[in-house]
């Protein structure tokens, strides 16, 4: 019998526009280093986010605020806040240092093609 360990199975993403949105996250999740399952679906090894067109308008809720993906070091950070510029995307800070996190924080911060917050951070201080 296969063990599995606490944690998230899945998250599920409504979007506007399919095509727009695996466009922008096709390549965001191959520099994070998730890999392509299907079309429309990807996984970090432990979670999968899965997409899903939906007829649906932005509004502001209770729920979560952003989701904060990984980095395996400020490399990664830096090629991800490349990619979002030569993409064009809202970037709303960094790259940049957050030592007030904790020591070694370093993020990028930014919206995704409906106005979703998202963040790429390398966090080596912190215990997960």
């Amino acid at each position: 019998m296969q063990s599995t360990n606490p944690g998230i199975n899945h998250i599920e993403f409504w979007v506007s526009e399919l095509q727009r949105s695996l466009a922008f996250y096709g390549p965001l999740f191959a520099a994070i280093g998730w890999r392509k399952l299907g079309d429309g679906e990807f996984s970090s090894g432990s979670t999968v986010i899965y997409f899903a067109e939906k007829a649906v308008t932005r509004t502001d809720a209770a729920g979560p605020r952003h989701i904060c993906f990984q980095a395996t070091s400020r490399d990664v950070v830096d090629a991800v806040g490349k990619l979002l510029t030569e993409a064009s995307a809202t970037v709303l800070r960094g790259p940049v240092e957050m030592p007030e996190y904790s020591a070694g924080y370093y993020t990028v911060d930014f919206r995704d093609p409906d106005g979703y917050v998202l963040e790429v951070a390398h966090t080596p201080s912190m215990t997960l």
